[in-house]
């Protein structure tokens, strides 16, 4: 008997302005099943799942829920049909409980009583095997409670459909574990499931089926058993790749940042980094682990003269000269002392790059004030752009157009081409492929060993244990803004690191 599709695309194409993000899609979700959907940034992955959830219309082609086509022309209206998405930046107020976010703008009158909605919320929790307080104030979480609230309040609202965007992003390994636990659960009670993910291991732990998109296009769906990370990736990219992180031995270490005792507070008074310590060398790739919000931003801020500092102190060690005293000073400061401090911030357009302005102008924000002329010289900067383009195979129509108009993924490849081509002597990067697809991710893998190969201290805040393990000398966990080891990225273990990040594993130190 041939499978009952919960979700049938036929013909689908979106088009914004002359760029086609879906062209002709055809694709299937079987009821009962979890779905992968791969594909490289600006394959199309996101705008067909928009469209899915409401958030976009098509140009041309039908979707059919359940055998009947359907309209769907608002979130509204993909609730009801059963369809529900759980986006990677969660949608909570922090100051209402999980119950009340659950229930949050759903249709009624009259008092409620949330001692029935709770227990409702409980008996929901018990039989998919979620872990949750309904009771529990959202600020209170951590990111696997905040995602278990967005997976609940779509299940409360009747999905049967469940679209998760990037869902083991900010897990721990033992959180993910939980969470595929769940979506199994969820699976067998006859839900169909659809995950955009980059993380192939994943995939094929998980998933029954992959489908895999290219600059638009539908290539194929396979069975998962069927599957490698090799094929998947030459489905992805169309050609065969090489899928390894040449990781070198460290020559020439030479000590470059000292961080002796650092405590930071966030706005809200609350210390986000105390008594936090490490050195970084030359020659190494330092990494650092931790949960979402355990002070990595911090961490590098405060080295890059952009947090305040309430005590300890920071030194640098140049390649030559004297040892610099750079905590308490201001980014422009640090600068003037000839210490090159390049950040990739976790917050790209926030920080990084500026979205109204094209490729040549954010090339052109970190050397502005060394210009000292009346006009901008536009040739370099716009030269810098063409060569991140061509190098880090950025999908724009030309480095006229404005950042904001781009993909996640290829935003993010233009800051860390940009930040890289400075030439640091130390070279800090925070989620440096957070939102790129595999091929992308290798490459800048490889342009971070080559910054490693120079001498440059690089310092890398990661998500995937995996990748860190595979990339880095050691590897610096973070515990609630506290250090809970520094470990040798060789010897160590992900579930290792998982333990610390959490809090449960021992302090380790690796060998200097």
């Amino acid at each position: 008997m041939e499978p009952v599709n919960a979700i049938e695309l036929k013909g689908v194409t979106k088009r914004f302005g002359e760029v086609t993000a879906n062209d002709n899609v055809n694709l299937t979700v079987r009821k009962g099943e979890i779905l992968s959907i791969l594909g490289e940034n600006g394959s199309g992955k996101t705008t067909l799942m928009n469209m899915l959830s409401g958030i976009y219309f098509p140009d041309e082609g039908e979707i059919r829920v359940n055998g009947e086509t359907v309209t769907i022309r608002s979130p509204k209206d993909s609730f009801a049909l059963g369809i529900g998405m759980i986006h990677q930046h969660f949608k909570l107020i922090q100051i209402l409980t999980a119950a009340e976010n659950i229930i949050l703008g759903l249709p009624g009158s009259g008092r409620l009583n949330m001692k029935q909605v709770e227990r409702e919320i409980a008996e929901l929790t018990a039989r998919y095997g979620f872990d949750l307080n309904p009771a529990q104030k959202i600020y209170d979480m951590s990111v696997s409670q905040k995602q278990t609230v967005e997976i609940v309040k779509v299940l409360y609202r009747g999905a049967d459909i469940l679209i998760l965007d990037e869902p083991t992003a900010v897990l721990t390994p033992q959180e993910t574990e939980k969470l595929f636990a769940v979506l199994r659960n969820m699976r067998e009670a006859g839900k169909s499931i659809i995950i955009i993910t980059h993380k192939l291991n994943e995939v094929l732990e998980l998933s029954d089926r992959v489908a895999v998109l290219r600059k638009g296009k539908y290539i194929d769906t396979v069975p998962t058993k069927e599957a490698t990370v090799e094929s998947l990736t030459e489905m992805m990219v169309g050609e065969k790749v090489t899928l390894d992180i040449h990781r070198t031995k460290p020559e020439g270490v030479k000590k470059r940042i000292e961080m002796r005792g650092i405590t930071c507070r966030n706005k809200e008074g609350l210390k986000v980094l105390k008594e936090a310590s490490f050195d970084a060398y030359s020659g190494e790739i330092l990494g650092v682990a931790g949960i979402s919000g355990s002070g990595q931003k911090e961490l590098l801020e405060s080295v890059a003269g952009l947090q305040p500092i309430e005590s300890g102190e920071i030194l640098y060690y140049p390649p030559e000269g004297a040892t610099e005293k750079i905590s308490g000073m201001k980014a422009e400061d640090i600068k003037k002392l000839g210490i090159t401090l390049s950040f990739v911030p976790e917050d790209r357009l926030g920080m990084g790059l500026v979205g109204s302005m094209d490729l040549t102008d954010n090339m052109m924000i970190r050397s502005y004030k060394e210009g000292g002329k009346f006009f901008a010289d536009r040739k370099k900067p716009k030269k810098l752009a063409e060569e991140i383009v061509s190098q880090l195979e950025v999908v724009t129509p030309g480095v006229d157009t404005p950042v904001s108009r781009l993909s996640g993924g290829n935003v993010q490849k233009i800051l860390v081409g940009r930040e890289i081509a400075g030439n640091p002597t130390v070279l800090m990067v925070a989620y440096p492929v957070r939102g790129l697809d595999i091929n992308s991710s290798y490459t800048i893998y490889n342009l971070l060993n080559e910054q490693k190969k120079k001498g440059v201290a690089v310092i890398c805040v990661g998500e995937d244990l995996d990748v860190l393990l595979a990339l880095c000398d050691k590897i610096l966990v973070l515990n609630s803004g506290r250090v809970a080891g520094i470990v040798d990225a060789r010897s160590t273990t992900k579930e290792e690191l998982g333990l610390m990040m959490t809090g449960d594993g021992e302090e380790k130190k690796a060998d200097e």
